[in-house]
């Protein structure tokens, strides 16, 4: 079948069911997204699929989608293509595969800008906050924005205003990428606002949405999109966020995905930095107060780390990675509290590190929890 035929599969596939829709992913998953399409517009599906599909199946408006999006100079990223972002939608994959609320990757991705989400999510940060931000709320967003785009990081957000405008804007002053994920079709400003901020981003980055051309925004669809937030990035930094803000549904997103979390910590007198010290007190997350202190804390050992014990003797990593990877057992498999509670690292830090010792062959997932991988049990002197 040609490329052209699985692109249009999906465009209908993604208008067909409201994501995350996990009865439709498991068919995709079965027979391929050309044969799923052909089965959904038929009817001749599972009761699963059917309930998920049935109120929308007739709407076959696939090249009409395609067509939309590309005037805009956009286009459909789709799992076949090689920008497609695999390594970060690895996580909800695995997090849907364990029954979390947060999992499964998203069936296609309507894009615009020119840049490959692959390569623009290889070094990526999330920067997320209350809408009703404070001015310092917003200067520490648009500062981080700034930094992180300077530094060649990716600064993700939701577009919306307060500390996601800000933090864009700061990453775009800088001259760096920025990635916007929308609740709603990327022909659609949301908010209004924030038009012109959402023409310029595709310049530098790109404007993100699973919905097709025309959706408008919904609740239920910000909840939805904020797990792709917290996918697209190697960790999320919270500036500000009340405590029923919905920023903290991407911190609960991040924390399950097994990302670091961080958040800023503000004056004890304001109600929004209450829900940032909600998560500090509670240990979800991390404290951090600079941009440095983010790019250490999201720092992969195939960049950071690795790259600073090249010349040692044996290839282990080395401070809290090296901690965390000596705590593992050989035999049966641990949780990751065990390991924190054993290598005295802090519970978010073991979460954010156990999924990139597994990247590196040290450690692995078991029924149990985690454990040595038999590689890792080779190396160093155990």
């Amino acid at each position: 079948m040609s490329d052209e035929e699985v692109r249009r599969a999906r465009a209908y596939l993604s208008r067909v069911a409201e994501p995350p829709a996990a009865a439709l992913a498991g068919l995709v998953a079965e027979v391929g997204p050309v044969r799923a399409a052909w089965l959904v517009r038929r009817g001749e599906v599972s009761s699963a699929v059917d309930s998920q599909t049935s109120a929308r199946r007739a709407e076959d408006r696939a090249e009409e989608d395609l067509a939309a999006v590309a005037d805009l100079g956009g286009r459909l990223v789709i799992p076949e293509d090689e920008e497609w972002p695999e390594w970060p939608f690895h996580a909800l994959a695995v997090a849907a595969a364990h029954g979390l609320r947060c999992g499964l990757a998203p069936l296609a991705l309507w894009v615009r800008g020119d840049g490959s989400p692959a390569a623009l999510t290889e070094r990526a940060v999330a920067v997320v906050g209350s809408r009703s931000a404070s001015g310092y709320g917003q200067q520490v967003a648009a500062e981080f924005g700034f930094g992180l785009a300077l530094a060649g990081v990716t600064v993700v957000s939701g577009a919306a205003y307060g500390i996601d405008g800000s933090a864009h804007r700061g990453a775009l002053t800088a001259g760096g990428p920025t990635i916007a994920v929308l609740a709603c079709g990327v022909d659609i400003a949301y908010p209004s606002g924030h038009q012109g901020l959402l023409e310029r981003i595709p310049h530098h980055g790109l404007v993100v949405s699973e919905y097709p051309p025309g959706f408008r925004p919904a609740r239920h669809r910000f909840l939805t999109r904020n797990r792709l937030i917290a996918a697209l990035g190697e960790g999320t930094v919270v500036v500000e966020a009340g405590r029923r803000s919905g920023a903290k549904n991407t911190a609960a997103s991040t924390a399950a995905l097994g990302r670091v979390l961080m958040a800023v910590p503000g004056p004890i007198t304001s109600a929004s930095s209450s829900g940032c010290h909600e998560l500090l007190r509670s240990g979800q997350a991390l404290a951090v107060s600079n941009v440095a202190e983010v790019i250490e804390s999201t720092g992969r050992l195939g960049v950071d780390l690795v790259e600073a014990t090249r010349d040692t003797d044996v290839d282990l990593p080395q401070g809290e990675a090296l901690r965390v990877y000596e705590a593992l057992p050989l035999g049966a498999g641990v949780s990751a509290e065990a390991v924190a509670v054993e290598s005295g690292v802090e519970l978010p830090r073991v979460r954010a590190l156990l999924p990139q010792l597994e990247l590196v062959q040290l450690a692995a997932r078991s029924d149990g929890g985690w454990k040595r991988s038999h590689e890792g049990s080779q190396r160093g002197d155990t």
